[in-house]
């Protein structure tokens, strides 16, 4: 156990989370790296972060399960210093369909990962860094989704709405804690180029969408790395309860 501060990045394997992961490790954060299935993913984003002098700890968790969260959280206490950082990053599309179309096994469990995933964690988190339980205070950050705005017509509706949910949350949570010395934001990507669209069956769905994207192109996962770094520095100090879009002006 060191007495550097470490963050807790959900779903860092690899896409954003591991580019959230990376840059908090550039700005002397021990992570811990949960990913769900990828292990090896996990490794090599780990390895990354141990190249920078830090420790990573990768850690297998389904977020959805409370069981597996409380795992998560008291392996990190054990094994880090004092928790000032969690990334809720984690999610699931639940599948391409429309709403005509759509399951409800799939929804379930979309929503158990990306909403009370989050709230799970969230929870844990808030526990542990509220200066009313004798915390230090602490930030946290949910990725949500341009699509929360836009509604994903056509494609992923149920997803949409999980992003929603994940809005609400956020500014709710954030004026719930706001004395405790805990910031909590979100950052809301657009269209992103990771594999989450190959995996869900259509790998051309940025270069297709691209033209409805002012900037005309596809976001970089580091982009939205750099988002959530600096809500989570001491620049954002006076920042809480906001949802930022990086998104291209979609």
């Amino acid at each position: 156990m060191t007495d550097r501060p470490y963050a807790i990045v959900t779903g860092a394997s690899r896409g954003i989370g591991a580019a959230i992961a990376l840059l908090l490790a550039k700005d002397r954060y021990d992570v811990v790296v949960n990913y769900a299935s990828d292990e090896a993913a996990a490794k090599r984003t780990a390895e990354q972060i141990a190249r920078l002098g830090l420790r990573a700890l990768p850690i297998q968790t389904d977020v959805s399960r409370e069981n597996e969260v409380l795992n998560m959280f008291a392996t990190a206490d054990r094994e880090f210093g004092r928790l000032a950082v969690l990334v809720n990053n984690a999610a699931i599309t639940g599948g391409l369909a429309t709403v005509a179309d759509v399951n409800a096994d799939a929804i379930t469990r979309m929503l158990a990962v990306n909403v009370t995933g989050s709230i799970l964690c969230s929870r844990e988190a808030v526990r542990r860094m509220s200066t009313r339980n004798g915390g230090h205070g602490g930030v946290i950050l949910n990725i949500s989704s341009v699509a929360a705005r836009t509604g994903a017509a056509g494609e992923w509706v149920p997803y949409a709405a999980s992003k929603g949910a994940i809005n609400t949350f956020t500014v709710g949570l954030a004026r719930e804690v706001a004395t405790e010395g805990i910031r909590v934001n979100a950052v809301a990507p657009g269209l992103i180029e990771t594999d989450l669209h190959a995996n869900n069956g259509v790998p051309d769905r940025v270069a297709r969408l691209t033209p409805t994207i002012p900037m005309n192109r596809g976001g970089k996962p580091e982009e939205v790395a750099e988002a959530v770094r600096w809500l989570v520095s001491p620049a954002a100090s006076y920042v809480t309860g906001t949802i930022l879009e990086v998104g291209g002006g979609r």
